[in-house]
Formats: structure tokens, sequence, C-alpha cells
């Protein structure tokens, strides 16, 4: 597993008294796909065809498998402890902390790592479960930590962009692009880019410390709007252009 970023941890356990490292896996925006490889022809010229059935997804992995969908919906129920579900707030402004993403750790013990983010207190938590006991073995937070950006939180931002005067530039290029007029978010896919403030950058200083985000609009019909020079701000709800 690839890991991208380490960052030192504040304790949210109190019988924990080590800082543990902090990562999340780097993740991948419309990766190019690679081509497929070549079929060697059996004798006779006999091309083999292999069985195109769908390998039924394991319950749970070992050693160092990734992930398997029901360890991370474990993992997931466990992590999500009652008072961080009532008091911690998601990108929408509704009860529960926005959920980012889950890994492996990479130590070989079937433990799980979860991320979230609370738009209350501008908090990341790191959620540490045992697979194999069922339990919350390590929590963790800080804040100034500002990992990729979930679905919804892009879902937001392009939400909060069209409804913003600052919108009107993403109208016109959608227009241009595909001779139709933007009065929604339907037929647009946002890509998200997390955006943390230069020292030398004026209308997003507080990006970093908040929650902001850059965006590039993908339509129906495949074309890119590279709407970068303007920031969303998810967690004061604004939109600004970068100056």
């Amino acid at each position: 597993m690839v890991r991208i970023r380490q960052w030192g941890w504040g304790l949210g356990i109190a019988t924990v008294t080590a800082v543990t490292a902090f990562s999340v896996a780097s993740w991948q925006a419309n990766a190019t796909p690679s081509a497929p490889p070549s079929t060697p022809a059996a004798a006779g010229g006999q091309a083999r065809v292999s069985d195109p059935s769908p390998v039924p997804e394991a319950a749970t992995g070992t050693g160092n498998d990734p992930l398997t969908t029901g360890e991370v919906d474990k993992a997931r129920a466990i992590a999500l402890t009652p008072q961080l579900a009532a008091e911690a707030q998601d990108v929408t402004g509704k009860a529960g902390p926005e959920y980012l993403a889950a890994e492996l750790d990479v130590d070989g013990s079937r433990q799980a790592e979860l991320y979230y983010y609370d738009y209350k207190t501008e908090k990341l938590f790191k959620q540490v479960v045992d697979l194999k006991t069922g339990k919350l073995a390590k929590s963790y937070s800080a804040t100034g930590m500002q990992p990729p950006a979930s679905p919804q939180e892009a879902k937001a931002a392009l939400e909060l962009l069209v409804a913003d005067p600052a919108g009107a530039e993403l109208k016109e290029a959608y227009r241009k692009a595909t001779g139709k007029t933007l009065t929604g978010t339907d037929g647009i896919e946002p890509i998200a880019h997390i955006y943390t403030a230069k020292p030398a950058d004026k209308g997003a200083s507080q990006c970093g410390k908040s929650r902001c985000v850059q965006l590039i609009a993908k339509t129906a019909d495949g074309h890119f709007i590279n709407v970068t020079g303007v920031v969303v701000d998810l967690s004061g709800r604004t939109v600004a252009h970068l100056k």
C-alpha cells in the first residue's frame, strides 16, 4: 500500500502515551487505463479463453491483503463511537463526522485505520479498529491535517459553486463545451482536490485550517472544465477567487 504522508498525532485515548504516525493512502482520479495483456494462442491457433465470471470477494483478508468490503463495513460500525456520532458534524451539517477513507495498518496485524473529519471542531480523527477482537484499539485527533476529499465533499463543493456568483465562469464554460445551459449540478461529475493556502495567496488564506477544495468538472459527454481559479471553503461554506 502506498502512503503519501506521515504526521504526528495528538492522543484521543488517555491510556495511549505514544504519538503515532498518520498517513492516508493516495487516491488517483481518472487514472489512464492500461492496455489489456495479449492472450497467447494455444496449439493449433486456438486462443484460450479464461472464465469471465468474477471471483466472489472473501469475507476477510489475511496478512497484508487489502481490506475487504465486509471488513470495512465492520470497522466503520466500530469506529463510529456514540460520542463521535453525536458530537461531530459532516460536510452537510448533519450529525456525525465526514467519513473519508479506510486502509490496512502496515504492521500486518489486520487492524483497520479509518479517517473522519469533524466540521464542528475542524479536527481529523483516526480510529484504529482491531478486526480480530472487534474493538476500537486506538483513537487520535489533530487539527491542520487535510487528506483527500470524499465524494460527498466534492458534491457539496459543486453545489456551493453553482449557487455562488463565482459559478458564472463554470456555467459559461459548460455552455461552450456542451451547447447546453447549466441550471443545477445534474450532468456534472465533480473532481475535488484539497487546497492549502500559500504564503502569497489572497482570498483563501484560511485554507489549511479550514477544509477547502478546488474543482475540475467532468461533463456527461466527457469534457473537462478547469475551475481551479476558484476555491470552495467547505468549512465556511464560501467561494472565493484566488488572487
